[in-house]
């Protein structure tokens, strides 16, 4: 995969879109009414429901809101400055193994795919921070490689 070295529009709009769809499904999966929590199950297994379903849409909010924010710089209504200030994406807060293993495989799948995302739009956040200047040491490794291939 080729990785980026600058944040462009088609890179967040497609993204933006892959989250629009997420945030959907997440929205049917937790947005349960009280009539439809499961009565048989254990006070465990709604707490558990509960519980990853605030960090889901809660980690979805944060990538829905890093992402407007970037639209936001492309289109000309947030400046460089104020997205650098204001519009970092958040930690995540993970969820806990005994709760993920009392959801239904669905559930779970669902989870760990908004945990994907926010982990791919975290790595671009950190590196357009850095503005995507790569580290010393991977620096210093292809200036190592460019003078061995310069030597041949």
């Amino acid at each position: 995969m080729r990785h980026p070295n600058s944040l462009s529009r088609p890179i967040i709009e497609s993204l933006y879109a892959e989250a629009l769809v997420l945030a959907d499904e997440v929205r049917a999966v937790f947005a349960m009414s009280p009539s439809k929590m499961p009565i048989e199950g254990s006070s465990v297994l709604r707490l558990a429901l509960a519980s990853e379903g605030l960090k889901t849409t809660t980690r979805m909010m944060h990538i829905l809101a890093w992402l407007l924010n970037q639209r936001a710089h492309f289109s000309g209504d947030m400046s460089e400055e104020s997205l650098r200030i204001h519009g970092r994406l958040p930690a995540d807060r993970p969820s806990t193994d005994e709760d993920l293993a009392l959801l239904e495989p669905a559930t779970r799948e669902l989870i760990y795919e908004t945990v994907n995302l926010h982990r791919r739009i975290a790595r671009l956040d950190r590196a357009w921070g850095e503005r995507f200047e790569a580290r010393p040491g991977v620096r210093a490794l292809h200036d190592r490689l460019n003078r061995a291939m310069m030597r041949r």
